[in-house]
């Protein structure tokens, strides 16, 4: 049985992170990806399989190499989804700041 992966799940790593802002500047081969990280490239490869399971990462054949690649629609997705709350704080934000500007006028 397949189960697939929660992408938000997969963006909590810091280390996968890390990888999608890498990738996000420039396609890079697995190799490429691993040289910028202190661990194993086994753990790294893992960090790219789950990746790209959630559609956060493509891949690409270049001969016998992999190519990974951002998936800008699939990272439009979870902007699109966590869009609505960040209007929401922006909006208590701005209430509370009137709030203590009010409050501080009145001193």
């Amino acid at each position: 049985m397949n189960l697939r992966r929660d992408v938000f799940q997969a963006i909590a790593d810091p280390t996968r992170r890390s990888i999608l802002m890498l990738v996000a500047t420039q396609s890079m081969t697995a190799g490429a990806i691993a040289s910028n990280f202190d661990t194993a490239r086994p753990t790294v490869s893992k960090h790219l399989q789950i990746l790209t399971e959630c559609e956060l990462l493509r891949q690409e054949q270049n001969g016998r190499e992999i190519i990974y690649h951002l998936n800008p629609s699939k990272m439009k997705e979870i902007a699109d989804f966590i869009e609505p709350f960040r209007k929401m704080w922006d909006d208590r934000f701005n209430k509370l700041e009137s709030i203590m500007k009010n409050y501080q006028s009145k001193k």
